[in-house]
């Protein structure tokens, strides 16, 4: 170890101990893992840019959606998986399933009985759909209990208008014991309706959809649900809306009279752990689609946020409130999320940071304190010692002394910041009480 310059004894620093070396090692390595994890963070990809979607059948409405969806995300750099699936049903399933890949669906209200456990939330109502009862004969149905009896198709498994029909049937008494309950897809029903296999049949889509302008301008007559009221009062997922007259046809007067129809509500529904940044996404690419006028609500009307089924997300509710957050609005998609994110990130870590620069003085401060207090201890138990004592020998007074000088050289070698010397002195100040002290007593004890 160097020895210290003979003009700067009194100044000059001590040389490095190896303790400090190590500590200073150790703090260097732990400043670099922290750097390092930081800019891994920095240069990692924002967020996802996939969005898996489970829709319906191939050419239904629901992947009708999906396709118009997907260039809009794709103008903002996101793709859109879209993947068919059987209907609302199983959209809901897949979703359900925390290990499955599937982020965002479609789901028809009133089809599945939701749970706590799902942790699924809505991101929006994007639209009505209407559903359709056709039927053959010369007879006027108005009434679904008029179809006792009859050879009736439902719909297909797995899908949300199945579940529908069910439920509207068995309102009316209307069961697999008193009428023929088939389970048929849109194409087989019309075939059975145009061919007789069949006496009615329920179907679900939009007006401007391919099967359904077929039905519209068929000779197959269009039930209008003359207890639409009390339906939807047993059953609140669905909503009464009206097919004016000569919507399907001017020319030819079609429907030759308004219709009234019960309609489900298609809702936009994600698992709750789907980014919020894509979530904003969405919600852009459903109010691009589903914003204007169309047969039964006027411009505006979806998306919307009137559903109870899941609940609704908080972005949703902030987006329909005030629109896009402040980031979102003003800057680029990805530049956004990617401040956004790491604002979420770094926050945390420099409040953990800023609090454990303020604890350091304040710990350091109480070390010193605590290295100090020992001593101030051992002297007030020695001052308590010989203030108790009014005649000590000899033996204890020389005792003392040493006791007292013995303290003032460790005292002297304690090794502790510049800024805490004034403790320093205030602990020699207690030693000379101390050893005056000791002091009187010596000079007590020779009279």
């Amino acid at each position: 170890m160097p020895r210290p310059h003979p003009a700067l004894q009194r100044s000059q620093k001590a040389p490095m101990t190896r303790a400090r070396k190590r500590l200073l090692i150790v703090g260097a390595i732990v400043l670099i893992v922290v750097l390092g994890w930081i800019l891994a963070l920095v240069l990692q990809p924002a967020f996802q840019r996939t969005i898996v979607i489970t829709t319906g059948a191939d050419g239904g409405i629901y992947r009708g959606f999906a396709d118009r969806y997907a260039p809009l995300l794709k103008h903002e750099g996101i793709k859109l998986d879209i993947r068919s699936s059987s209907g609302s049903i199983e959209n809901y399933q897949r979703l359900t399933d925390p290990d499955s890949t599937y982020e965002v669906g479609f789901i028809q209200s009133g089809t599945t009985n939701p749970k706590d456990t799902d942790n699924l939330q809505t991101i929006a109502a994007v639209s009505y759909e209407p559903i359709w009862v056709f039927y053959r004969g010369d007879a006027t149905i108005d009434l679904l209990s008029q179809l006792r009896g009859k050879r009736i198709s439902l719909g297909v498994p797995g899908s949300g208008l199945l579940n529908v029909s069910q439920v509207l049937l068995g309102y009316s008494g209307i069961t697999s014991q008193n009428s023929t309950l088939l389970q048929m897809d849109a194409n087989a029903a019309y075939q059975g309706l145009q061919s007789g296999r069949i006496d009615a049949a329920f179907f679900i889509g939009r007006p401007d959809a391919d099967m359904q302008r077929t039905l519209l301008t068929s000779n197959l007559k269009l039930m209008s649900f003359a207890q639409a009221d009390a339906l939807v009062q047993k059953f609140p997922s669905l909503s009464k809306i009206v097919l004016p007259r000569a919507s399907a046809s001017v020319a030819d007067d079609l429907p030759r009279a308004d219709v009234t129809l019960l309609a489900a509500t298609a809702l936009l529904v994600s698992k709750d752990t789907l980014h919020p940044a894509l979530l904003y996404l969405l919600l852009d690419a459903a109010r691009t689609v589903h914003g204007g006028e169309d047969y039964f609500t006027p411009i505006g009307t979806f998306p919307n946020l009137h559903t109870q089924e899941f609940p609704i997300s908080d972005e949703s509710i902030r987006y329909f409130k005030s629109g896009r957050p402040f980031l979102y609005r003003y800057l680029p998609f990805w530049l956004a999320s990617l401040i956004e994110r790491r604002l979420l990130i770094l926050l945390p870590f420099m409040a953990l940071l800023i609090g454990l620069i303020q604890a350091l003085p304040r710990t350091l401060e109480a070390r010193m304190k605590k290295r100090l207090e020992v001593w101030y201890r051992e002297i007030k138990a020695l001052e308590d010692e010989v203030w108790k004592n009014f005649a000590p020998t000899r033996a204890q007074i020389a005792q003392w002394r040493d006791e007292i000088e013995s303290i003032d050289a460790s005292a002297s070698q304690i090794r502790i910041p510049y800024r805490y010397f004034q403790d320093v002195y205030a602990l020699k100040q207690a030693i000379g009480i101390v050893r005056d002290r000791i002091a009187h007593a010596a000079e007590r004890a020779q009279k």
